[in-house]
């Protein structure tokens, strides 16, 4: 004798909530198995991504720690053996990675006694600083300018011990007597007293 089904032995007004309850288990049962499959499916989604960008991802490059120190817009303030103040300032510096008591400048321009009445500027194309002798090193369109006086040079040596410039190349310009070319010359003092050497010409101005 087999088991009659509870629909058949309902009566006509039960049927329809028997009908509903059926449905109901149906949704229950898909949910049961249906909800962990779409988790696990979620998770080998987001875990399959995360693998693909990380195999596209390039590895990021480590850092150099044998790189020269850079610095950028630096500026020096000293004093020379008789207190004098001199400033220096360039477009950056550098560190030379094989001598490390030299330090390359960029577009350096350096200012003696700044704060007194005549100022002295001399800027350059470039410069080496020598932390070892304390000289600094001008090259590439040396400009001398103060208020009696505007000279252009190939190079210019400063020596921040005695507050002296030098320069073994030749220059010209104009000073508070008339144009002036020489081979080589030098700055002392607070650069009120400049000595030219070598070839020197002269066009005096008459007041």
């Amino acid at each position: 004798m087999s088991a009659a089904d509870p629909s058949t032995m309902a009566t006509p007004g039960r049927r329809p909530e028997i009908v509903r309850w059926r449905r109901r288990s149906r949704v229950l049962r898909l949910l049961r198995f249906g909800l962990p499959a779409a988790i696990v499916l979620i998770l080998a989604v987001m875990a399959g991504t995360v693998a693909w960008n990380a195999l596209r991802a390039k590895p990021a490059e480590a850092g150099d720690p044998d790189a020269p120190i850079r610095l950028v817009n630096p500026r020096f303030v000293g004093r020379d053996d008789k207190g004098r103040a001199f400033v220096l300032t360039a477009a950056s510096a550098t560190r030379d990675p094989k001598d490390y008591q030299r330090v390359i400048l960029d577009k350096p321009a350096l200012v003696m006694d700044e704060e007194g009445p005549d100022p002295l500027r001399i800027s350059g194309g470039a410069g080496v600083y020598h932390e070892g002798n304390r000289k600094l090193q001008l090259s590439g369109g040396v400009r001398l300018a103060g208020a009696r006086q505007a000279f252009e040079t190939a190079s210019s040596m400063f020596d921040t011990k005695t507050g002296e410039l030098v320069g073994s190349g030749p220059i010209q310009g104009s000073g508070s007597l008339g144009e002036i070319t020489a081979k080589s010359y030098a700055v002392y003092g607070r650069g009120e007293r400049m000595v030219f050497k070598g070839g020197v010409r002269t066009r005096l101005q008459t007041k």
